[in-house]
């Protein structure tokens, strides 16, 4: 269950008043880092005044938050409806890897934000924050990942909730890849080519390839 993070009065603003506010924090936070962000240039940019603000948020902290849950919600229905499916693991992983790379384009800075929470240096609130990121999409990796070994789909000597973990983190890492300085160039250094550049079905396929024989190598 996802923690509300803003007044009642922000739900009843209209949903484009709403999004427009959440654009401009997000990218307000992305661009800046939570720390360095403010407050009275996202009201500035989003056409409200501070003490608005403040009616729809009580600290920054909420606004940073909400920011990130909508980003999450995006991307969690698209997870949620995929991993639903009757397909099997390796069919549903690729329309994940489809999604990501979808979502990356689409959403940047969301991908951006989630980025900046890795330096985030509040102990207290990174434990939060992956509460509130985390906890609903490693319950459906798991819980796909343990149905699909339950019905010998995949190797069995796997652990869900480490592949579950694995599977993810292949995932972010294609997505911070799409969006962020230091992986595009990362991705450039390993590859050759520019993201952009590459074909994205070769990325697809390769990554498909991989996590494939992750889910079904079995050491003899």
């Amino acid at each position: 269950m996802v923690n509300k993070h803003h007044k009642d009065a922000f739900d009843r603003i209209s949903e484009e008043r709403r999004e427009r506010i959440l654009e401009v924090g997000t990218e307000e936070f992305s661009s800046k880092g939570y720390e360095n962000a403010n407050i009275n240039v996202i009201a500035k940019n989003a056409g409200i005044s501070i003490g608005l603000m403040y009616k729809y948020f009580a600290t920054k902290e909420d606004l940073f938050i909400t920011c990130i849950q909508r980003g999450m919600r995006i991307l969690s229905q698209v997870i949620e409806e995929i991993m639903a499916s009757d397909d099997k693991l390796l069919v549903k992983a690729e329309k994940l890897i489809r999604a990501t790379c979808v979502h990356s384009k689409r959403n940047a800075n969301y991908i951006r934000l989630y980025n900046e929470i890795a330096s985030e240096k509040d102990s207290e609130r990174t434990q939060m924050l992956v509460r509130e990121i985390e906890s609903e999409t490693s319950g459906i990796y798991t819980t796909a990942i343990a149905q699909a070994l339950a019905k010998g789909d995949v190797r069995p000597d796997l652990d869900p909730r480490l592949f579950a973990f694995f599977l993810d983190n292949l995932l972010m890492s294609l997505q911070f890849s799409y969006t962020c300085d230091y992986y595009k160039e990362r991705f450039k250094f390993y590859t050759g080519v520019d993201v952009e550049e590459m074909d994205e079905e070769r990325v697809i396929g390769q990554l498909l390839k991989f996590v494939e024989s992750a889910f079904t190598f079995e050491k003899k």
